[in-house]
Protein backbone atom coordinates (compact mmCIF):
# COMPACT_ATOMS: atom_id res chain seq x y z
CA UNK A 1 0.00 0.00 0.00
CA UNK A 2 1.33 3.42 -0.98
CA UNK A 3 -0.01 6.56 0.71
CA UNK A 4 0.53 9.98 -0.85
CA UNK A 5 1.82 12.27 1.88
CA UNK A 6 1.99 15.51 -0.13
CA UNK A 7 1.93 16.90 -3.66
CA UNK A 8 3.18 20.35 -4.62
CA UNK A 9 3.51 22.35 -7.80
CA UNK A 10 6.96 23.91 -7.56
CA UNK A 11 8.24 26.92 -9.49
CA UNK A 12 5.08 27.45 -11.49
CA UNK A 13 4.79 30.47 -13.79
CA UNK A 14 1.36 32.12 -13.85
CA UNK A 15 -0.30 33.20 -17.09
CA UNK A 16 -3.56 35.09 -16.76
CA UNK A 17 -6.03 36.15 -19.45
CA UNK A 18 -8.79 38.71 -19.00
CA UNK A 19 -11.53 39.77 -21.39
CA UNK A 20 -12.64 43.40 -21.43
CA UNK A 21 -16.40 43.81 -21.86
CA UNK A 22 -17.75 46.16 -24.54
CA UNK A 23 -14.28 46.73 -25.97
CA UNK A 24 -15.21 47.52 -29.59
CA UNK A 25 -15.57 51.27 -29.07
CA UNK A 26 -12.38 51.38 -26.98
CA UNK A 27 -10.48 49.47 -29.66
CA UNK A 28 -11.63 51.86 -32.38
CA UNK A 29 -10.53 54.85 -30.30
CA UNK A 30 -7.15 53.25 -29.55
CA UNK A 31 -6.59 52.57 -33.25
CA UNK A 32 -7.32 56.21 -34.04
CA UNK A 33 -4.97 57.34 -31.26
CA UNK A 34 -2.25 55.03 -32.57
CA UNK A 35 -2.60 56.43 -36.08
CA UNK A 36 -2.43 59.98 -34.69
CA UNK A 37 0.78 59.21 -32.79
CA UNK A 38 2.37 57.35 -35.69
CA UNK A 39 1.73 60.33 -37.95
CA UNK A 40 3.89 62.59 -35.78
CA UNK A 41 6.66 60.24 -34.60
CA UNK A 42 8.76 57.52 -36.19
CA UNK A 43 8.63 55.50 -32.99
CA UNK A 44 11.49 53.55 -31.46
CA UNK A 45 13.23 50.23 -32.09
CA UNK A 46 12.92 47.70 -29.28
CA UNK A 47 11.90 44.07 -29.80
CA UNK A 48 9.75 45.10 -32.77
CA UNK A 49 10.85 44.02 -36.23
CA UNK A 50 9.19 45.67 -39.19
CA UNK A 51 6.54 47.41 -37.10
CA UNK A 52 5.96 50.66 -35.20
CA UNK A 53 6.62 51.00 -31.45
CA UNK A 54 5.38 54.20 -29.80
CA UNK A 55 7.72 56.51 -27.87
CA UNK A 56 7.65 57.17 -24.15
CA UNK A 57 4.97 56.03 -21.72
CA UNK A 58 1.61 55.89 -23.45
CA UNK A 59 -0.12 55.99 -20.06
CA UNK A 60 1.10 59.54 -19.47
CA UNK A 61 -1.65 60.61 -21.86
CA UNK A 62 -4.99 61.85 -20.53
CA UNK A 63 -6.78 60.81 -23.74
CA UNK A 64 -10.00 59.05 -22.57
CA UNK A 65 -9.29 55.75 -24.36
CA UNK A 66 -5.80 55.60 -22.85
CA UNK A 67 -7.16 56.38 -19.39
CA UNK A 68 -9.74 53.59 -19.70
CA UNK A 69 -7.11 51.10 -20.85
CA UNK A 70 -4.83 52.12 -17.99
CA UNK A 71 -7.65 51.45 -15.52
CA UNK A 72 -8.26 48.00 -17.05
CA UNK A 73 -4.54 47.17 -17.00
CA UNK A 74 -4.22 48.24 -13.36
CA UNK A 75 -7.28 46.20 -12.39
CA UNK A 76 -5.87 43.08 -14.06
CA UNK A 77 -2.51 43.49 -12.35
CA UNK A 78 -3.99 43.96 -8.90
CA UNK A 79 -6.11 40.86 -9.48
CA UNK A 80 -2.93 38.94 -10.36
CA UNK A 81 -1.26 40.18 -7.17
CA UNK A 82 -4.22 39.02 -5.09
CA UNK A 83 -4.21 35.62 -6.76
CA UNK A 84 -0.56 35.13 -5.80
CA UNK A 85 -1.74 34.93 -2.19
CA UNK A 86 1.53 36.42 -1.01
CA UNK A 87 2.16 37.62 2.50
CA UNK A 88 2.52 41.25 1.40
CA UNK A 89 -0.66 43.24 1.78
CA UNK A 90 -1.47 44.90 -1.58
CA UNK A 91 -2.51 47.99 0.37
CA UNK A 92 1.14 48.41 1.38
CA UNK A 93 2.35 48.49 -2.22
CA UNK A 94 2.46 51.18 -4.88
CA UNK A 95 2.52 50.40 -8.59
CA UNK A 96 4.27 52.19 -11.44
CA UNK A 97 2.77 51.43 -14.85
CA UNK A 98 4.42 52.08 -18.20
CA UNK A 99 3.13 51.12 -21.63
CA UNK A 100 3.57 51.45 -25.38
CA UNK A 101 1.70 50.60 -28.56
CA UNK A 102 2.88 48.11 -31.17
CA UNK A 103 1.51 48.19 -34.71
CA UNK A 104 2.68 45.23 -36.79
CA UNK A 105 1.95 45.24 -40.54
CA UNK A 106 2.32 42.18 -42.72
CA UNK A 107 5.65 40.53 -41.86
CA UNK A 108 6.04 42.48 -38.63
CA UNK A 109 6.86 40.63 -35.41
CA UNK A 110 8.51 40.96 -32.00
CA UNK A 111 11.76 39.12 -31.32
CA UNK A 112 12.25 37.00 -28.14
CA UNK A 113 12.77 39.19 -25.10
CA UNK A 114 12.01 39.77 -21.43
CA UNK A 115 11.16 42.97 -19.54
CA UNK A 116 13.99 43.38 -16.99
CA UNK A 117 13.29 45.33 -13.84
CA UNK A 118 9.51 44.94 -13.89
CA UNK A 119 7.33 42.52 -11.94
CA UNK A 120 4.34 41.93 -14.23
CA UNK A 121 4.08 42.46 -17.97
CA UNK A 122 0.94 42.46 -20.04
CA UNK A 123 -0.49 42.90 -23.50
CA UNK A 124 -3.85 44.32 -24.50
CA UNK A 125 -5.07 43.22 -27.92
CA UNK A 126 -6.53 46.13 -29.84
CA UNK A 127 -6.72 44.48 -33.29
CA UNK A 128 -6.05 40.82 -33.99
CA UNK A 129 -6.43 39.86 -37.68
CA UNK A 130 -8.45 36.69 -38.23
CA UNK A 131 -6.64 33.63 -39.58
CA UNK A 132 -7.68 30.03 -40.13
CA UNK A 133 -4.29 28.32 -40.00
CA UNK A 134 -0.68 29.07 -39.14
CA UNK A 135 0.96 31.00 -36.32
CA UNK A 136 0.05 34.55 -37.32
CA UNK A 137 -1.07 36.57 -34.31
CA UNK A 138 0.32 34.13 -31.77
CA UNK A 139 2.42 35.06 -28.77
CA UNK A 140 4.75 32.33 -27.52
CA UNK A 141 6.24 31.93 -24.04
CA UNK A 142 9.41 29.91 -23.41
CA UNK A 143 9.97 27.84 -20.28
CA UNK A 144 12.49 29.70 -18.07
CA UNK A 145 13.75 26.48 -16.50
CA UNK A 146 16.94 24.89 -17.82
CA UNK A 147 17.83 21.24 -18.43
CA UNK A 148 14.31 20.25 -19.53
CA UNK A 149 14.79 18.72 -23.00
CA UNK A 150 15.07 15.15 -21.73
CA UNK A 151 11.72 15.55 -19.94
CA UNK A 152 9.92 15.75 -23.30
CA UNK A 153 9.89 11.96 -23.26
CA UNK A 154 6.90 12.08 -20.88
CA UNK A 155 4.88 14.46 -23.09
CA UNK A 156 3.58 16.07 -19.90
CA UNK A 157 2.00 19.53 -19.94
CA UNK A 158 4.00 20.65 -16.91
CA UNK A 159 7.30 20.10 -18.72
CA UNK A 160 6.63 21.35 -22.22
CA UNK A 161 9.28 23.85 -23.36
CA UNK A 162 6.93 26.50 -24.73
CA UNK A 163 3.34 27.64 -24.84
CA UNK A 164 1.72 29.70 -27.57
CA UNK A 165 -1.70 31.32 -27.65
CA UNK A 166 -3.65 33.53 -30.05
CA UNK A 167 -5.57 36.04 -27.91
CA UNK A 168 -8.56 37.87 -29.33
CA UNK A 169 -9.16 41.60 -29.53
CA UNK A 170 -10.32 42.86 -26.15
CA UNK A 171 -8.11 40.46 -24.17
CA UNK A 172 -5.41 41.26 -21.65
CA UNK A 173 -2.66 38.67 -21.26
CA UNK A 174 -0.61 38.99 -18.07
CA UNK A 175 2.63 37.21 -17.13
CA UNK A 176 5.78 37.65 -14.98
CA UNK A 177 8.23 39.99 -16.65
CA UNK A 178 11.10 37.47 -16.50
CA UNK A 179 9.29 35.15 -18.90
CA UNK A 180 10.87 35.05 -22.37
CA UNK A 181 8.25 35.68 -25.04
CA UNK A 182 7.96 36.67 -28.68
CA UNK A 183 5.31 37.33 -31.28
CA UNK A 184 5.00 35.44 -34.58
CA UNK A 185 5.08 37.43 -37.84
CA UNK A 186 1.80 38.87 -39.00
CA UNK A 187 0.84 36.92 -42.12
CA UNK A 188 -2.20 39.04 -43.02
CA UNK A 189 -2.70 42.34 -44.81
CA UNK A 190 -4.40 43.78 -41.72
CA UNK A 191 -2.26 45.30 -38.96
CA UNK A 192 -1.97 43.57 -35.61
CA UNK A 193 -2.17 46.24 -32.91
CA UNK A 194 -1.45 45.82 -29.21
CA UNK A 195 -0.63 47.90 -26.16
CA UNK A 196 2.06 46.29 -24.00
CA UNK A 197 2.79 47.36 -20.45
CA UNK A 198 5.01 46.78 -17.43
CA UNK A 199 4.07 47.05 -13.76
CA UNK A 200 6.73 47.60 -11.13
CA UNK A 201 5.97 47.63 -7.40
CA UNK A 202 7.60 49.11 -4.36
CA UNK A 203 6.69 49.17 -0.68
CA UNK A 204 4.97 52.30 0.55
CA UNK A 205 7.22 52.04 3.59
CA UNK A 206 10.33 52.73 1.49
Amino acid sequence: MLDLVASETLFSTPLLRFSLADHAVLDAELLAEGERQRAVTEGVAKSNRGGWHSEGNIFDSDTPCIVRLRQAAEASIWEAVRRMKGKADPATLSMKLSGWMNMNPKGGFNAPHTHPGAHWSGVYYVAQPAVETGNSGMIEFLDPRSDLPHWRLFEAKAFRPKRKIRPAAGEIVLFPSYLVHWVYPNETDVERVTVAFNATFRSLAD
